[in-house]
């Protein structure tokens, strides 16, 4: 049994795609339909840049999705693949959007536009420099939460992600991160301050939350083909009430990535299929378990070699 997965941010490079962009008229009506639907050249930003465009927020999420959702879709009609025969999907917080557009519960264009409200409101959830994230690694959740628990007087910072096996990601204020760095150099936990401009899955998005909500409830998501499984609870996602439900939640709370693979492996997958640009997952899922087969998809090359 296999899973399809896809990231999220921090796999954006200029240029992603550009290969499948030549090569399959596909593709170039895909960017063509979201330059449209958006009402700018997102095509643009991502084949040519500059990087600090593409790496702002409310560019970076529907970027990403239409790269994987590209590739998805060559996979399926010119190649013949069938995919949605997974017994799951999943994505990293964005990429659990580009999950349901690929499972059918919402169509591309509104995938699109839900993405470019999400990144610009968790871009603007808190003033740019007030807020960031820091990666800590080699060290446990269980640690981690005592170290949290025991200074909460001298600084708050929240698990934003518990990635795999010794890489966890924390937000909060910058001056809260600043002394939870401190602290963690003196238990001997090794931390690395990440280059994103603001602190994602933690209540300093609670702005991000009040406008996700609104949008989420227009929406009509329909009962799609494959099972999702959810950052927030790590499991199965049982109807389309409690998929809006969790991603309103999803802004704030912790993604629980490692828990999410985990529970995927306990259900007989045994081959996991990371679509989208960059390796990020594909290397989490080796931390967590070096048994299952992995294969990263974001070229023609490695297209031609999946085998499901």
């Amino acid at each position: 049994m296999f899973s399809v997965i896809f990231p999220g941010q921090g796999s954006q490079m200029v240029g992603m795609g550009k290969e499948l962009y030549e090569k399959y008229d596909l593709v170039k009506q895909l960017f063509k339909e979201a330059d449209e639907i958006l009402n700018f050249s997102l095509s643009k930003v991502i084949l040519e840049g500059p990087k600090e465009k593409l790496d702002l927020t409310a560019n970076t999420q529907p970027a990403i999705f239409l790269i994987s959702y590209s590739i998805f879709n060559i996979i399926k009609t010119e190649f013949n693949i069938n995919l949605n025969k997974a017994k799951f999907f999943a994505g990293h917080s964005l990429g659990e959007y580009t999950a349901l557009s690929c499972a059918e519960y919402l169509n591309f264009s509104e995938t699109l536009k839900i993405l470019r409200i999400r990144g610009d409101a968790m871009q603007n959830s808190v003033p740019k420099g007030q807020g960031g994230m820091v990666a800590v690694l080699g060290s446990t959740v269980g640690r981690i939460e005592n170290i949290l628990n025991k200074e909460i007087k001298n600084f708050k910072a929240q698990i934003a992600n518990d990635n795999s096996e010794g890489q966890i990601v924390l937000s909060g204020k910058t001056n809260d991160l600043e002394k939870l760095i401190e602290t963690l150099k003196e238990n001997s936990i090794k931390s690395i301050k990440l280059p994103v401009s603001a602190p994602f899955h933690c209540n300093l998005m609670s702005n991000a939350t009040k406008i996700m909500s609104e949008e989420l409830n227009k929406l009509n998501f329909k009962k799609g083909i494959n099972k999702l499984i959810s950052n927030v609870t790590a499991k199965e996602i049982l109807n389309e009430v409690e998929l809006k439900e969790l991603l309103v939640r999803q802004i704030e709370n912790r993604v629980r990535w490692r828990e999410s693979v985990i529970n995927m492996i306990n259900n007989n997958v045994k081959h996991f299929i990371e679509i989208g640009p960059g390796k990020v997952l594909s290397g989490l899922i080796k931390r967590i378990n070096r048994s299952v087969k992995i294969d990263t998809i974001n070229s023609k090359e490695d297209i031609e070699k999946l085998k499901i």
